[in-house]
């Protein structure tokens, strides 16, 4: 089947770039040209019609790519056209109406990349991580990735391992005869070194998947003390409703920011205090689960009421800023308690202090955003696989230390089998649909 996809964005451009990829290539551009193939990776200015007739639907730049060298190793063209909606539709209607030609899925593109052999499953997740990137720092990481250090390290710790299993079977297959004691040491410093490895990388607080997927901050605290309107003052932009009323906020609003080149993903979160409304009380519960989940809270008091509930002082841990709000409104000094915790007094009316509670969170971010080329994770799946091999790994010791290498083999096997599916070394369809789901069509 030969594919086809809108590859730039939707909408009016100065270009348009319509991407084909499948055996049907060579014959849609002859039709489209009424021509014959351009010379291969050379930009060529062709009228393209109607497939049906010879109306002219514009005159554009073509690109041949035939395979196996191509982004997908399929044949593969790309045609640069003016980018108006009634062009990329009259395309889009000719090349549906070639027999075996039809729309891409989102991915379908860098899918056959990866089936084909061209890329592995880390460069094609970091394909879509760097289309995705909003900020340096995530941009950076997707570079890294796509550059191949971390399928090189997952590859070697899994060729490491595959060394190991043939000497485990080497003892399976020949139980009557002695191994050299250098092999059994081999197994045994070999074994012990990739464990330390996968230790290390899974000790890495989860920055990767902070980088990918944003730094969280929750906005925490009891009702009318001013969260929503922190929340929309640090977004520039009413994301939350502000009201008189205690108990607007119901529910967890988010907004995604990019402060200093960070990532951020900000949560207002309902008013935390004592309720009888069922509504209410669910959407405390969820502030509660919020705060857990956060790598950072701003908990917001009135400075009016200084005195808070015992949950509010159980929110106020190393990850915390207690934030004062309502300073102008100030009649006394704020306690010694207070004066005790990671605090800063704002006023978002008066806009006083707004630029400390920022230079506090910059810095909160900055010791968090600490990079490092160990840095290898960057979604939760990579980390479900390391741990997973990690546990194969302590499971085969056991039983090699009471000479069980026939269910030892196994679990070498198995976690051979998880260090492999990171990069796509074995069969990984299940995962597939779920990876490549997330590219836009086009890609």
């Amino acid at each position: 089947m030969t594919i086809f996809a809108l590859s730039t964005g939707p909408g009016i451009s100065g270009v348009a770039v319509i991407r084909i990829s499948g055996p049907e290539t060579a014959k849609v551009l002859k039709k489209l040209t009424k021509l014959s193939l351009p010379k291969p990776r050379v930009a060529t200015l062709r009228k393209i019609s109607k497939i049906n007739n010879s109306e002219l639907i514009d005159e554009g730049i073509i690109l041949w790519f035939p395979g196996p060298e191509s982004y997908t190793g399929e044949d593969m063209a790309e045609i640069q056209v003016h980018g108006s909606k009634a062009v990329v539709d009259a395309l889009h209607s000719s090349l549906s109406s070639i027999q075996n030609c039809r729309l891409a899925e989102p991915g379908e593109f860098t899918k056959l990349a990866f089936q084909n052999g061209k890329i592995n499953l880390l460069k094609a997740e970091s394909i879509a991580d760097l289309i995705s990137s909003e900020t340096e720092i995530q941009r950076q990481q997707a570079i890294k990735i796509m550059n191949g250090k971390s399928a090189d390290q997952f590859n070697s710790l899994r060729e490491k391992l595959l060394k190991i299993l043939s000497h485990v079977e080497a003892k399976i297959d020949f139980p009557e005869e002695d191994l050299p004691n250098n092999i059994l040491d081999e197994i045994k410093n070999s074994t012990d070194e990739v464990k330390i490895k996968i230790k290390k990388i899974l000790n890495d607080q989860k920055v990767g998947e902070r980088i990918r997927e944003g730094f969280k901050i929750a906005i925490l605290g009891p009702t009318n003390a001013g969260k929503s309107s922190l929340m929309n003052h640090l977004s520039n932009r009413d994301v939350a409703i502000v009201s008189e009323i205690a108990g607007t906020t119901r529910d967890v609003i988010e907004t995604h920011l990019n402060i200093d080149g960070y990532p951020v993903v900000i949560s207002d979160t309902a008013g935390i205090r004592d309720s009888k409304d069922e509504i209410e009380k669910k959407g405390i519960k969820l502030s509660l689960k919020t705060a857990e989940e956060a790598d950072l809270k701003l908990v917001v008091i009135d400075a009016k009421r200084l005195d808070f509930t015992d949950v509010l002082k159980d929110l106020l841990d190393e990850n915390a800023i207690l934030v004062v709000n309502k300073s102008d409104l100030l009649e006394k000094n704020i306690s010694p308690e207070i004066k005790k915790t990671n605090h800063v007094l704002i006023s978002i009316k008066e806009n006083e202090n707004i630029d400390e509670l920022i230079l506090k969170i910059k810095n909160n971010l900055k010791n968090k955003f600490i990079t490092s080329d160990d840095i290898l994770i960057t979604r939760e799946r990579h980390r479900q696989h390391l741990q997973q091999s990690l546990d194969h790994l302590n499971n085969f010791n056991q039983k090699k230390e009471i000479e069980d290498f026939d269910k030892a083999a196994e679990d070498l096997r198995l976690a051979t089998r998880h260090l492999g599916m990171i990069v796509g070394k074995v069969d990984v369809e299940e995962i597939l649909g779920s990876i490549f789901n997330d590219f836009c069509i086009g890609k």
